[in-house]
């Protein structure tokens, strides 16, 4: 499985990619889009809506099963990806730029939860 040095990840197979300026990209893994199968729909969270580290704020369904995903960060949404939620099987082509939705975050955001791509790898492992 593909773990990108520059992103870092959650244990629900969230990950995030900073973009400099407070804002984040974010998505699933390449993990995650294994284990879900052929990836048919994705409610992403409302632009503007409040998020919060570790709950659900959307929906993602494959022909085996539906997940919620989980905000990797607090924050707020600032753009989701329309192309992503017209043609969702892309993720399965390139998970890591196939982002969901934008994450602005405040300065003090925490990010002690986040796990870099080594520990990612390990928590896949078991």
């Amino acid at each position: 499985m593909k773990t990108p040095e520059n992103y870092q990840y959650t244990a629900q197979h969230m990950w995030v990619k900073p973009l400099g300026d407070g804002n984040w990209l974010a998505g699933i893994t390449d993990y995650a889009q294994d284990l879900l199968g052929d990836i048919v729909f994705i409610e992403p969270p409302a632009i503007n809506s409040q998020l919060f580290a570790g709950l659900s704020c959307g929906i993602i369904e494959s022909v085996k099963t539906g997940a919620d995903l989980y905000s990797p960060l607090d924050g707020e949404t600032v753009i989701i990806n329309s192309d992503l939620i017209n043609a969702p099987e892309l993720i399965h082509d390139k998970p890591y730029e196939a982002w969901i939705f934008k994450i602005k975050t405040s300065e003090n955001v925490k990010l002690d939860h986040l796990l870099d791509s080594n520990s990612y790898k390990l928590l896949i492992k078991n």
